[in-house]
């Protein structure tokens, strides 16, 4: 019979268990899938706890990604609002500042003039600032409200992301929209060197101008418009 120990006492390959083999290549499979499955655990908790923390990273991220960007762009996104650049739609094309048109310079020389600054150092960072939306005429917000309503169902819920044309900073020129989600995250961190806050913890993308954050800091956020004083009105 032929010998199953080489010379130095160990087992020769040709003679070895195939079913040990293949209990070992079935452990070596379940080991893999293991993994596998532990990493999507790990980056589905994560996802999940960006979306669930409060007015900071997690917020940033997903809501700058959120659904609710899209209604700001130049037609009002999902809004029924089709009006021109003169009523405050952003026009379609490479995005940018967008200077020129009454949307992006908010009608505000220093809100205008804040951004410009911004952008300017976020490009030194190879971050690039787009105005999604600045300055609104009452009837493209009015617009936008009512698509909000279908939307969401009721206007009570409507409120938490679309103002009345009374009560919208941007309908009064105050206000600003900067895409895409690095550029809404590099100005939530930075903005306060520029006087730009952003106002809502659940729209990182809008940002108004607080001077006085140049030398205090900005406000605490409010969760979302409805605890805003201003869009009681």
């Amino acid at each position: 019979m032929h010998s199953s120990t080489s010379s130095t006492g160990t087992t020769d390959r040709r003679d070895r268990d195939p079913q040990s083999d293949r209990t070992r290549r079935r452990r070596a499979k379940r080991a893999v899938a293991t993994t596998v499955v532990l990493a999507v655990v790990v980056v589905v908790g994560t996802l999940l706890a960006l979306d669930t923390v409060g007015p900071g990273l997690g917020t940033r991220f997903g809501s700058a990604l959120g659904e609710h960007t899209g209604r700001d762009r130049a037609t009002g996104g999902s809004a029924t609002a089709t009006e021109g650049p003169d009523a405050g739609a952003v026009p379609s094309g490479p995005g940018g500042l967008g200077e020129g048109v009454p949307a992006a310079g908010g009608r505000d020389p220093a809100l205008r003039a804040a951004v410009q600054r911004a952008a300017r150092d976020a490009a030194r960072e190879d971050v690039e600032f787009v105005v999604n939306s600045g300055w609104r005429s009452p009837g493209m917000q009015a617009a936008m409200l009512a698509d909000a309503v279908r939307e969401y169902g009721s206007e009570r819920e409507a409120s938490r992301w679309v103002a009345t044309p009374t009560t919208s900073e941007h309908v009064k020129g105050n206000a600003i929209d900067i895409g895409a989600w690095n550029a809404a995250e590099w100005l939530g961190d930075h903005g306060a060197a520029y006087g730009l806050c952003q106002v809502y913890g659940n729209e990182a993308w809008h940002f108004e101008l607080r001077p006085e954050a140049v030398h205090s800091g900005c406000p605490r956020m409010f969760h979302d418009p409805t605890e805003d004083p201003r869009m009681q009105g």
